[in-house]
């Protein structure tokens, strides 16, 4: 089993930033896909970003020039990066970490973008 806790959200105004970071139980970076999800009010969870084993990066086309995803193999955590942030980037994040049909989700960090 995993534990993956998030970090890092709040309220931010429009244009501002926020770094997440999700920090997992065990080390799983070698082999696991890790990605970043929300999960806005009345609507579905929807992919953000992904960054696999190899480091190969993959994000929905609203966020490519605004967030980034990282990852730090040694303290066994992934972040993401979210610049220029939108009212519609508001919305509940989490993480998740994937191998083949083994899937686990954290809790997720509550981000809200309002003046």
């Amino acid at each position: 089993q995993v534990q993956l806790v998030e970090s890092g959200g709040g309220l931010v105004q429009p244009g501002g930033s926020l770094r997440l970071s999700c920090a997992a139980s065990r080390n799983i970076f070698s082999i696991y896909t890790m990605g970043w999800y929300r999960q806005a009010p009345g609507k579905q969870r929807e992919l953000v970003a992904s960054i696999t084993s190899d480091g190969s990066t993959n994000y929905a086309d609203s966020e490519k020039g605004r967030f980034t995803i990282s990852r730090d193999n040694a303290k066994n955590a992934v972040y993401l990066q979210m610049n220029s942030l939108k009212p519609e980037d508001t919305a509940v994040y989490y993480c998740n970490a994937r191998y083949f049909l083994v899937e686990y989700w954290g809790k997720g960090t509550l981000v809200t973008v309002s003046s």
